[in-house]
C-alpha cells in the first residue's frame, strides 16, 4: 500500500488507479469564520462505480470535507479558500448546494434528519424534488431496494428506530437519482447487528445498481469490509491511503484504527492511546 505524506499545495494525493473520478478534491483548503484552517491541502479522488472510505477521529475535517463538496460551508460560516472540487469533470467549487444535487450528488447527513414529523413516504418524496415528476417510480425503486419502508410508508419518521431512519435517510437521497451517493458517519448509535445491515445495503447499492458511494467513518473495520479504496484523514491532511484490502492489513492500521495488534488481537484503550503518540506519520 502506498504511504502517502500530508498533501499540500504543492501535491495531490495520487488517484487510485483504475475507473476515471467521479470526485476529485484538488489541494483544497477550508476556513471557518475567516481564521480557522480546517483542510490543509486536502486530495483525494472517488472513481465511477467505486465505494471510497474516508476515515478519521473526531475532529479530523471528515465532515467539513463533505461539506466542502456538497456546498454546504456557506451555511456554516466555511469557505473553500484554495484548490478545486471536480465533480463527473465539472468544476463546482464555487457552485451552489442545489446544484450539485441537480449535477447528481446525494448526501446522508450525520445525524439522519429525517423529518420526524412526516411519514416515511412523505420524507421520501421530500427526497425528490429534483424529479417532482419522476416520484412515482422512484418511490417503487427505492420500496423494491428497501421492502422494509414500504411495510412502514404511513408510519410516522420519529417513531422509527434508529436503524430504520438511517434505512429512510438512504432511501430519501436516493429520491435524486444520485451518481455519487454520500454517507456522513452511517452506523452512528446503532447497534451492531443494525451497522452490519446498513454496510450490507451500501454494498448491494454498489454491486446491483452501480452506484459510486463516498462513506466517511470512524468504524474503520465495516468501512474496510465493503470499500474499494480507503483514505486516512488526521489534522485536516489525508495521511495514508489505498486499496481498501491492503489497508486492512496495514500494520499502523490495524493497530491504531481498528485497535488490532501485530498478532491479530484487540489492543486495550491505553495501548491504542499511546500508538497515537508515536504514529510513523505524524
Amino acid at each position: 500500500m502506498s504511504q502517502a505524506p500530508a498533501t499540500g499545495p504543492a501535491g495531490a494525493t495520487a488517484a487510485p488507479a483504475g475507473p476515471p473520478a467521479l470526485l476529485s478534491l484538488n489541494n483544497v483548503e477550508v476556513i471557518y469564520e475567516d481564521v480557522i484552517l480546517v483542510l490543509r491541502g486536502l486530495s483525494l479522488q472517488v472513481p465511477k462505480g467505486q465505494i471510497v472510505a474516508l476515515l478519521g477521529s473526531n475532529g479530523a475535517g471528515k465532515s467539513t470535507t463533505l461539506k466542502a463538496v456538497t456546498g454546504l460551508l456557506p451555511s456554516e460560516h466555511g469557505e473553500v479558500t484554495d484548490g478545486q472540487v471536480l465533480f463527473d469533470g465539472q468544476d463546482i467549487t464555487r457552485m451552489d448546494a442545489p446544484d450539485r444535487v441537480r449535477a447528481g450528488m446525494s448526501l446522508c447527513m450525520e445525524g439522519r434528519h429525517v423529518f420526524e414529523h412526516l411519514t416515511v413516504a412523505e420524507n421520501l418524496v421530500a427526497g425528490c424534488y429534483t424529479n417532482a415528476s419522476d416520484s412515482a417510480e422512484l418511490l417503487e425503486e427505492v420500496y423494491e431496494f428497501f421492502p422494509k419502508l414500504a411495510d412502514m410508508r404511513n408510519r410516522v419518521a420519529g417513531y422509527l428506530s434508529g436503524g430504520e431512519q438511517q434505512m429512510l435517510a438512504i432511501g430519501r437521497a436516493l429520491m435524486a437519482k444520485p451518481q455519487l451517493l454520500m454517507l456522513d458517519e452511517p452506523s452512528l448509535g446503532l447497534a451492531p447487528l443494525l451497522v452490519q445491515e446498513i454496510f450490507g445495503y451500501i454494498k448491494r447499492l454498489n454491486e446491483e445498481r452501480g452506484m459510486t458511494v463516498l462513506v466517511v467513518e470512524q468504524n474503520a473495520r465495516r468501512a474496510l469490509e465493503v470499500a474499494d479504496h480507503g483514505y486516512i484523514m488526521e489534522q485536516g491532511r489525508i495521511v495514508l491511503e489505498g486499496p481498501a484490502a491492503e489497508m486492512r492489513e496495514n500494520p499502523d492500521v490495524k493497530e491504531f484504527y481498528l485497535g488490532l495488534g501485530e498478532e491479530g488481537g484487540r489492543k486495550s484503550y491505553r495501548d491504542v492511546k499511546h500508538y497515537k503518540r508515536r504514529k510513523r506519520w505524524l
